[in-house]
């Protein structure tokens, strides 16, 4: 599949198989994760790869109940490091180190897709909560969950704004 194809293909994922994901696929998940581009090459971010089903399920209750994430085998948090402030100041730390988690976690789940899994970006959640249920350091502030495992179904493609109302072109 041409890269494309796979942005194509990818979906949010909320129903999955009891199907535990082969090592070496995580592994390739977390080099997806660290060769994503950041502002400075700093890397501001940090990710919990979380598989204990406790956990799972606070984290599930912690996101407005959304309990499909405690379903699947394997929930990913993204977080932000503060401290990249002290290279950008308030801007590093309001905008460029969500930015680099965000490009982390598309890297992450188009490899997701490719490898026939699927996750769904969820970033409704209490963020004290799951600072809490994960023991994050000060430095630390969640901005992604991101259930991942093999798909029970997929929902058909939704629809997209026409180019015309998302490009502008200027010439």
């Amino acid at each position: 599949m041409s890269i494309l194809e796979i942005i194509k293909k990818r979906r949010s994922i909320r129903d999955f198989q009891e199907k535990t994901i082969p090592q070496e696929v995580i592994e390739k998940l977390i080099e997806a994760l660290i060769w994503a581009p950041s502002a400075g090459n700093l890397q501001s971010r940090k990710f919990y790869f979380v598989f204990n089903q406790e956990i799972k399920e606070g984290l599930a209750k912690a996101s407005l109940n959304q309990m499909f994430i405690a379903r699947s085998p394997l929930v990913i948090v993204g977080c932000l490091n503060k401290n990249i402030k002290n290279y950008y100041g308030k801007r590093g730390e309001d905008l460029y180190a969500i930015c680099d988690v965000s490009a982390s976690v598309e890297n992450m789940l188009l490899v997701a897709t490719e490898m026939s899994l699927g996750g769904c970006w969820v970033g409704a959640f209490d963020e004290k909560e799951v600072s809490k249920i994960l023991n994050l350091p000060e430095n630390l502030r969640p901005i992604v969950i991101c259930p991942i495992g093999f798909p029970a179904k997929t929902p058909s493609p939704p629809s997209r704004l026409p180019k015309s109302k998302a490009i502008e072109l200027i010439e």
